[in-house]
């Protein structure tokens, strides 16, 4: 997730401050990938890929955050991708995840909500922030609807 100085982290759009396009190829994102087992994505995320994850760098089960299932099912799944929507929360959805990430992480993707969802549900045990060197002045906040104070974070540069 990716996070103005001023704490924004979308466009009114929903769209990233930080868009994954431009971490592609990088070390960082090589490294969460091997590491992940399963993903749990927003319903915005899955949208932005108009249906087509042919190629998609995360091969692994997908589990998509959505009030409604989409009507035509995604390209690209193999033995390895395959994509759940999961309609009754970001908690059966974590569950979900785990069971098949195994011993591997799970990822999760998506916008402002998808996260805001985790943190406040405490279902999320790492964090990684980029954080932008720009100030956007108003936009979506990305801890505006957590609604939590007592949690406690240890910070990590990762390069």
């Amino acid at each position: 997730m990716a996070m103005s100085l001023d704490g924004f982290a979308a466009d009114e759009l929903g769209r990233s401050v930080y868009p994954i396009e431009d971490l592609r190829g990088t070390p960082a994102l090589g490294e969460m990938i091997a590491a992940t087992g399963a993903v749990v994505m927003g319903r915005r995320a899955y949208d932005m890929a108009e249906g087509d994850f042919t190629g998609y760098e995360y091969q692994v089960p997908i589990f998509v955050l959505t009030h409604r299932p989409p009507e035509t099912v995604a390209k690209g799944e193999n033995g390895r991708l395959s994509f759940t929507f999961v309609t009754d929360g970001v908690e059966p959805a974590i569950s979900m995840a785990r069971r098949a990430a195994g011993k591997r992480r799970v990822t999760v993707i998506g916008g402002p909500s998808t996260f805001q969802q985790c943190v406040a549900a405490a279902l999320a045990d790492e964090l990684q922030l980029r954080l932008i060197p720009r100030m956007l002045g108003r936009r979506v906040r990305l801890f505006k609807e957590v609604g939590r104070t007592d949690l406690r974070f240890r910070l990590q540069d990762r390069g």
